[in-house]
């Protein structure tokens, strides 16, 4: 068996023209959704990131704002600006590219977002509501997971899903999202005895710990879903996941790649969070 491919790109053509469509609707009732991106420093994949944003921001007629500032910015100043940005009635969506210089403490500058533009459904009040179900902003990575899921056909319900990885990005709102709809899940760690022994149980199995080869074909179930949220190099310096693609790819039943798999739904996901932001004021 070889693996059917889920297509980031190709899904997120098909989102990107929703939006556009519903961006053109808003403009029309003299709204355009607006997102303000924050870079401070000069790290080099930050800027390709905050590019790709700006330029999904134009491509679907959204507004965009883009501060850039030196690494030298003081916390105080980075925490002046996101509140001028939250009190800005043309921004619907605020965005602070991380990582953040040292001297700046992420979370306090993430927590000062208000919560009603938190795109990157970062803040603690998103984190809560993706928690008890309530409305809210869902991280973007694991929210074009799910929508990449959804893309297939496939029932969550009474399946197996085994999330690899904790973090307060992917790992853990992907497997409250997975909760939320009907999946058995399992969250392992650098910390869990028997990676293996999990994930040769699954039905769905998320890798998101930005190690390659975490998941090798040994060690899929056939014809599992496997999404791999990993962004690394090989020893040839081209973009891999987390998993041995070439391996898995002959023993899974679905499988994403890595480039043109889960990236380009991120940052389509954060259009339709900001879009959906501008929308609530309707």
């Amino acid at each position: 068996m070889t693996a059917k491919i889920i297509d980031g790109n190709a899904l997120s053509r098909l989102l990107r023209a929703e939006v556009t469509a519903r961006v053109t609707a808003l403009k029309a009732r003299g709204i355009t959704p607006g997102l303000a991106v924050v870079l401070v420093g000069d790290n080099a994949a930050s800027q390709v990131y905050v590019r790709n944003k700006v330029k999904a921001c134009e491509d679907t007629g959204m507004h965009s704002v883009l501060e850039r500032w030196p690494a030298t910015m003081t916390e105080e100043a980075l925490l002046e600006r996101v509140a001028a940005l939250n009190n800005d009635a043309g921004i619907h969506g605020i965005l602070v590219q991380l990582p953040l210089p040292a001297h700046i403490d992420a979370q306090k500058v993430i927590e000062a977002i208000s919560p009603a533009k938190d795109v990157d459904g970062f803040h603690i009040a998103s984190a809560g509501a993706l928690m008890t179900g309530m409305p809210g902003f869902w991280p973007c990575t694991p929210y074009g997971c799910m929508k990449m899921l959804e893309s297939i056909g496939y029932e969550l319900k009474g399946k197996h899903a085994v999330v690899i990885g904790r973090s307060n990005i992917v790992g853990k709102p992907m497997a409250l999202m997975l909760l939320q709809q009907n999946a058995t899940v399992t969250i392992c760690h650098s910390g869990t005895a028997n990676l293996k022994a999990m994930t040769l149980q699954a039905d769905v199995v998320v890798a998101a710990v930005g190690k390659r080869n975490v998941l090798t074909a040994d060690m899929v179930k056939p014809g599992a879903v496997v999404i791999d949220v990993g962004m690394n190099r090989n020893d040839e310096g081209k973009l891999c996941g987390d998993v041995d693609f070439d391996g898995v790819k002959e023993v899974a039943g679905w499988i994403t790649p890595v480039p043109g798999g889960v990236g380009p739904m991120t940052i389509t996901m954060l259009m339709v969070n900001t879009l959906e932001s501008a929308e609530r004021l309707l």
